[in-house]
C-alpha cells in the first residue's frame, strides 16, 4: 500500500516542480490559503459593534473572538505543521479547511458570545493549516533565490487580505447582518477547499515523510531550535512581525485620535501602507533577490525600520516641535515597506536551513511571529491614550531585537547568498 501511495504521490509531485515556475494556479491557491486566516479575522470588524448588541455583551467580551481566534491561529501552527510532516501536506490540509468550514458555519449560528469565542477558537486552529502549510510547500518546491523569490509573491496576494477584509465586511453589513459574514467565509472556505482537492497535488513524497510520534516531532523541533542560524532568522522575523502588530494595534488610535484623522482617512493611509509593503515586497522578489545577497537584503530592511521607529520615536517626544499627521504617516509608510524586505526573506532564509522537517520549521516560525506579536501589541497602550510614545518604543525595541538576534545567532554564512 505505501509503495502505491509512494508511485502515486512521487510523479504528482515531480510534475509539479516541473511545472511550479509557470503556475499561476499553485500561486493562486497558496496564496489563499495564506490570505483567508486574515479574512477571517478582519472580514469580522466592522460587525463588532452589532455582535455586542445582537448578543447582549459587552465590548470587551466581544474582543475575546479576536483573541480566541488569533490564538487558535498561533497554537494551530504548530499542531498541523508537524502532522503535515508525518502525513504529507494534502491530508492535514484538507482536513483542516473541513474543520475550519464547520466551525465558520457554527460561528454563524453561535447563541452566545461564550459558544461564538469558542468557535473562533476552534476557527483558528484549523485556519492555521493553510498558513503553515502553504509555507511548506514552498519550501518543498523551491530553494534558494527561487524561495525567497516565492515568498515576495505570495505577499502580494496575501498582503492585500488585511486591507480589503474590512472594505468586503462592511459593503456585506449593508444586505445582512453580522452572521452573514461568517457565511460568507464559508462559501471561501468551501470553494478553497475544492479547488486544494482539485488542483493542489501532494508535493511531500513518502519516502521523505517522518513515521513518528509527538516524541520525534519534539526531537524534529530540538533540533531546529539546536541550530543557531534557523533560530536567529526565527526570532529576527517574530520581533520584525511584532513592530508590525504595534503598527496594527496602536495605529487607529494614534492616527486619529492623536493626530487628527478622519475614519476615511486612516482607512486610506492604512491601505497605502499596506500597498508599499507589498510593492516593496515584489522589488525584493524580482529585482533584489538574486542580485544582492538575501542576509544583506535582510539587513537593510531592520535598518529601515530601526531609522523609521526612531524618527517616530522623536516626534512623539517633541523633539521636532509640534508635528502634524503627515509626517507621522510618511515615518510610518516607510517604516511598513521596509517590511516588505524583512518579513519574507526571513522566512526563506530560515527555510533554506531545512532540508526536512519543513512543516514542523515552518510551524516554529508561524508561532513564534504570533506570539511574540500577541505579547508586544499590548504594550502599545501602556502609557495611556495621549502619547504615541509607546508605539514607536515597541517597534523601536523590536527592531533593535530583530537586528541583534540576525547578527549575533546568525553572523556572516556563505549559506544566505545562496
Amino acid at each position: 500500500m505505501r509503495k502505491a501511495e509512494a508511485a502515486t504521490t512521487a510523479p504528482a509531485g515531480s510534475s509539479l516542480r516541473a511545472t511550479r515556475r509557470t503556475s499561476l494556479l499553485v500561486t493562486l491557491i497558496l496564496g489563499s490559503l495564506t490570505a483567508t486566516p486574515p479574512l477571517a479575522m478582519d472580514m469580522y470588524l466592522p460587525s463588532l459593534p452589532e455582535v455586542t448588541r445582537s448578543l447582549d455583551a459587552s465590548a470587551a467580551t466581544v474582543q475575546l473572538t479576536l483573541t480566541a481566534c488569533l490564538a487558535g491561529m498561533a497554537l494551530g501552527q504548530i499542531v498541523v505543521g508537524p502532522m503535515s510532516d508525518k502525513w504529507g501536506r494534502r491530508r492535514p490540509l484538507l482536513a483542516g479547511l473541513a474543520v475550519y468550514v464547520v466551525a465558520t458555519a457554527l460561528c454563524a449560528v453561535a447563541p452566545t458570545v461564550e459558544s461564538l469565542v469558542a468557535f473562533r477558537l476552534v476557527q483558528g486552529l484549523a485556519g492555521a493549516a493553510g498558513i503553515v502549510i502553504s509555507r511548506a510547500v514552498v519550501r518543498d518546491l523551491y530553494d534558494g533565490v527561487a524561495m525567497a523569490r516565492f515568498f515576495s509573491t505570495l505577499m502580494l496576494i496575501s498582503g492585500v487580505a488585511p486591507v480589503v477584509a474590512p472594505l468586503i465586511g462592511g459593503q456585506i453589513l449593508r444586505f445582512t447582518d453580522w452572521r452573514g459574514v461568517f457565511v460568507v467565509l464559508v462559501v471561501v472556505g468551501v470553494a478553497l477547499g475544492a479547488v486544494v482537492w482539485a488542483k493542489l497535488p501532494e508535493t511531500l513524497p513518502v519516502a521523505e515523510r517522518h513515521a513518528g510520534g509527538v516524541r520525534d516531532t519534539l526531537r524534529a523541533m530540538r533540533r531546529l531550535l539546536a541550530d543557531r542560524a534557523f533560530t536567529g532568522y526565527m526570532l529576527a522575523g517574530g520581533f520584525a512581525f511584532a513592530s508590525l502588530f504595534a503598527y496594527v494595534a496602536a495605529s487607529p488610535f494614534v492616527m486619529q485620535e492623536i493626530y487628527g484623522a478622519s475614519p476615511q482617512t486612516f482607512s486610506l493611509l492604512f491601505g497605502l501602507n499596506s500597498i508599499g509593503l507589498v510593492v516593496v515586497g515584489q522589488i525584493n522578489g524580482k529585482i533584489l533577490v538574486g542580485r544582492v545577497r538575501l542576509d544583506r537584503v535582510l539587513r537593510l530592511g531592520l535598518v529601515v525600520v530601526i531609522a523609521a521607529s526612531t524618527v517616530l520615536l522623536l516626534m512623539s517626544l517633541g523633539v521636532f516641535g509640534e508635528v502634524g499627521l503627515v509626517p507621522v504617516a510618511a515615518a510610518l509608510f516607510v517604516l511598513m515597506s521596509a517590511m516588505g524586505i524583512s518579513l519574507p526573506n526571513t522566512q526563506a532564509l530560515a527555510l533554506m536551513r531545512v532540508r526536512h522537517s519543513a512543516g514542523s520549521a515552518s510551524a516554529l516560525l508561524g508561532t513564534s511571529s504570533f506570539l511574540i506579536g500577541a505579547v508586544a501589541s499590548p504594550l502599545v497602550g501602556i502609557a495611556g491614550e495621549d502619547t504615541a510614545v509607546p508605539m514607536a518604543v515597541v517597534q523601536l525595541v523590536a527592531a533593535v531585537l530583530a537586528l541583534g538576534f540576525l547578527v549575533f545567532l546568525v553572523g556572516r554564512r556563505k549559506g544566505a547568498e545562496n
